[in-house]
């Protein structure tokens, strides 16, 4: 393990990291979403920017999961990429 994993398996022990980390959650499956679309479709990201009409840097806050995009913003990655957007909500797991 890495001293940053390391770090990391120590401090999610304390509750105030452990909820800022898991507020974070959705953030950066968002991120992992963006990347995981431009990828399959073989695109760097400034040509996903030119096929958005936008900057290479907007490109990579959407991907750092430095931006909240709106779903204007979503729909035209998607057809960017050739995918559709899906959103979805989940009940929360309990630890019943």
């Amino acid at each position: 393990m890495s001293k940053v994993e390391d770090l990391h398996t120590r401090w999610m022990k304390a509750d105030d990291y452990r909820n800022a980390h898991e507020s974070l959650a959705p953030e950066y499956a968002l991120a992992r979403a963006i990347i995981q679309a431009r990828t399959r479709a073989g695109l760097t990201q400034a040509e996903l920017a030119e096929r958005m009409k936008t900057t290479q840097s907007a490109i990579a806050r959407l991907e750092g999961g430095r931006a909240r995009p709106s779903t204007q913003t979503l729909e035209r990655l998607a057809a960017a990429t050739g995918t559709t957007l899906r959103v979805t909500f989940e009940p929360v797991q309990t630890g019943d």
